[in-house]
């Protein structure tokens, strides 16, 4: 990065809604899908998806500057390996998201600590996936991703065989699945809320889905896992759910998290921009190895690894 000149590292930042907004036109008019066959105009991919052809040649130019997308000739665009993300794939649903209403809430973000998801829609973040069951099932499906690499961080860890894993806040039950296929001993419960989209007929014989709050109680289990969940909520309510957790456990329960840490100093990092994003959607945050520790401490629970996207606790 030090080759970089400061005027063009700021214009790379200034530059960056844009790029935001046309990345969520073009995952809505799924032209990745139209371009899955092979080159194609810009005019015959306009007819296809209903844009008009003069904007879309200027979207798809703007973004295959930056890898997404390619201009084989003036007007002609093919696919590349970062457009294909959005085909078929929770990367789109991502894109969707992230360049349509949340897009709307960020440039709302000031620096008064306030989620700014509820000014702009009137309603908290979690009320509002509720109420719009297609913006839901997008963001299940866009939680999807990376399940593999989260599994496989788990795979690091020892595992009885027997034992039960309650995935808290697990969504459709993607990462239980997996889990499942590497580790044939385990079983496993899904909790969430009833309006959580999901395909029970894909957890198999081995997976329950039990409905309810994690502000409330959770199921009885040997492991618990929370994937991508506590970097939704401020530390009074993470506080609050992992106090739910610790009351079902016991000496002998694990909880694992699978969660960002945040790198110290300068060190570069998505999760210092997911951080961003969450104080915007619900005044949730990403957490540096410190507060990581004064949170489960808070909670009742001794860490005995804190890594990025793994952390491990017992009760004490």
């Amino acid at each position: 990065m030090s080759d970089v000149p400061p005027e063009a590292r700021v214009w790379d930042l200034l530059r960056g809604a844009l790029a935001t907004r046309a990345l969520g036109i073009v995952a809505d008019l799924r032209v990745a899908d139209a371009l899955a066959g092979g080159a194609r105009s810009v005019e015959e991919i306009a007819r296809e998806v209903g844009a008009d052809p003069d904007v879309l040649h200027r979207l798809l130019r703007a973004l295959a500057s930056d890898g997404v997308f390619a201009e084989e000739e003036r007007g002609v665009f093919r696919n590349t390996e970062a457009s294909e993300l959005l085909h078929e794939s929770g990367w789109g649903d991502f894109a969707h998201l992230f360049g349509g209403d949340w897009h709307r809430a960020v440039g709302e973000l000031d620096a008064s600590g306030e989620a700014t998801f509820p000014r702009t829609f009137g309603t908290d973040f979690w009320s509002w996936l509720a109420e719009h069951p297609e913006e839901r099932a997008a963001f299940d499906r866009a939680m999807t991703q990376g399940t593999e690499a989260r599994v496989e961080r788990l795979g690091v860890l020892d595992w009885r065989g027997d034992e039960t894993v309650v995935d808290v806040g697990g969504g459709n039950g993607a990462l239980l699945v997996e889990l499942m296929r590497q580790q044939p001993g385990l079983s496993g419960i899904v909790f969430d809320l009833p309006e959580t989209v999901r395909d029970e007929g894909a957890l198999g014989d081995r997976i329950e889905f039990v409905e309810g709050s994690f502000f409330e109680r959770v199921p009885q289990g040997d492991v618990y896992v929370l994937s991508t969940i506590l970097h939704d909520w401020d530390d009074e309510r993470a506080q609050e759910i992992l106090r739910t957790i610790h009351a079902a456990g016991s000496d002998e329960t694990r909880l694992l998290i699978l969660d960002a840490v945040v790198p110290a100093g300068n060190d570069p990092g998505g999760a210092k921009w997911l951080d961003l994003l969450m104080l915007v959607l619900s005044a949730g945050r990403e957490r540096d190895e410190t507060q990581w520790r004064e949170l489960l401490g808070s909670a009742g629970f001794e860490p005995v690894r804190i890594e990025d996207r793994l952390i491990e606790a017992r009760w004490r």
